[in-house]
Formats: structure tokens, sequence, C-alpha cells
């Protein structure tokens, strides 16, 4: 018992690891698994999520033969993965051979890859899931409720870690996304004051010029903003599109 409780508080350290800069959630989610292996009375585990963008994956999984029957469902698309996620609750299989009419295909499989119970239970955060922790035996029986429910906790506690990993991955593109923006505003007003200097224009009627010369050469207001601003584009260039066009 001393020796589980161990190998729980370090786990439980390696998942408040998950809110430090520089977290490895593919090491983390590897570790995951293999702890569940070691902390619960399973044979194996593996995960499956469901990708930000509606795809499925196969992120982590402790054994290889765990890892061919986690790809099996996402592709024969029955399993308890499958009915976990649709009905949001664990689905406890104390015996997989018994379910050969529920999931004919599965339970072909997990035989093949030498399971005989499975214990799913999904990854979720309040009213949203990303995925499920499969847990495999090899031989028939359910899951304790200590370990059920020690399973949920890890996996709660592992979509934590993830959903944090994918907002702080999030806010970084959308504040390099604003950076950028804010950077072609300032080069952009910064060519509009040499057209309205170098013109005599007001600058209304520098952008007009600016947009107008960008239109007719095919090219990015901000990259004719940026010779503009940089010396490098002669604005008399722009102006006389202007003069030819007025």
């Amino acid at each position: 018992m001393a020796g589980r409780e161990r190998q729980l508080t370090r786990t439980f350290v390696a998942l408040a690891d998950t809110l430090a800069e520089g977290f490895d959630v593919a090491g983390f989610l590897r570790v995951l698994v293999l702890n569940c292996v070691e902390l619960l009375d399973v044979d194996a585990a593996g995960l499956l999520f469901v990708g930000e963008r509606g795809s499925a994956q196969v992120p982590a999984f402790s054994t290889e033969r765990a890892g061919v029957l986690e790809l099996f469902q996402l592709g024969a698309g029955e399993g308890p993965w499958v009915e976990c996620l649709a009905g949001r609750a664990p689905v406890p299989v104390a015996d997989i051979a018994a379910e050969s009419a529920r999931w004919p295909r599965f339970a072909a499989e997990a035989a093949r890859q030498g399971f005989a119970s499975a214990h799913t239970v999904p990854l979720r955060l309040r009213t949203r899931i990303i995925g499920a922790l499969d847990l495999f035996g090899a031989r028939p029986g359910a899951l304790g409720t200590d370990d059920a429910e020690l399973a949920q906790g890890l996996a709660d506690a592992a979509t934590i870690g993830v959903l944090h990993e994918r907002a702080v991955r999030h806010g970084k593109a959308t504040s390099e996304q604003l950076q950028t923006a804010l950077n072609s505003r300032v080069v952009i007003e910064q060519a509009k004051g040499v057209l309205a200097v170098t013109g005599r224009l007001a600058m209304d009627d520098a952008f007009t010029a600016l947009r107008g010369y960008a239109r007719s050469h095919n090219l990015l207001l901000r990259d004719v903003a940026r010779g503009l601003a940089e010396r490098e584009l002669d604005p008399a260039l722009v102006l006389a599109r202007r003069d030819h066009t007025r």
C-alpha cells in the first residue's frame, strides 16, 4: 500500500507539471498510461482523443497491443471508447467476449491482442469531453470500485492538463497574430506619412494612393507600405500612379 501511495503521489506531482512552462504533453500522457498500469489492477492502458478540429487520435498507450486495439476502435467505429464518448460516462466491460453481439469486430480484435476485459472512463471537464482512457485486462473481471474512482480521477486531472496546454498554445498563436496585425498597422501609418509629406496630401488621400498602387501591381498593402517605410520603394512611383489616374 505504501508503494502505491508513493506512486500515486509521484503521478499527481507530474500532473501538477502540466501548468509549468515548456510542458511536454506527449511525454506526460505516456507517463500517465504507464502509471495507470502500475496503480490499477489492469494490464494495459491507452488514450483516445478527439482533436481540436474533430479528428480522433491515439496519443499514448502502454503496450503495442493496447495501441493496436485503440487504433482498431477508431477504424471500426465500435467499442467501449465510442460508447463512452456518446454516453459521457464510464463503460465497464467485465467480459469482452460476452459482448461479441454488441461489438463483434472489437471483441474479436481484443481476443487477438490478448485482452479479456476493459474499463473506459471519459476525459472530461464539466460537460466537455475530449477523449477517453481505456484500461484493459488480460482476464475477465470488473475493475474494483476504488480503482474505478482513481481511474476517473486520473483522467479528469489529465484533461485539465491537456486543455491548459491547448489554451496556452492557442493564446500564444492569438497573441502572435495580434502583434502581426499591430505591426502591419504601424508600417501602413508610416507609409501614409511618407506619401503625405512627399505629395503634400491629406492622410486619407495618402492611403488611397497607397491602396491603389498595391491593387494595380497585385501586391499586398503591407508589403507596399513596408517598402515605403524602409525607403526601398520610391514614393514618387506611388504618387505618379495617383497623378495618372486623377
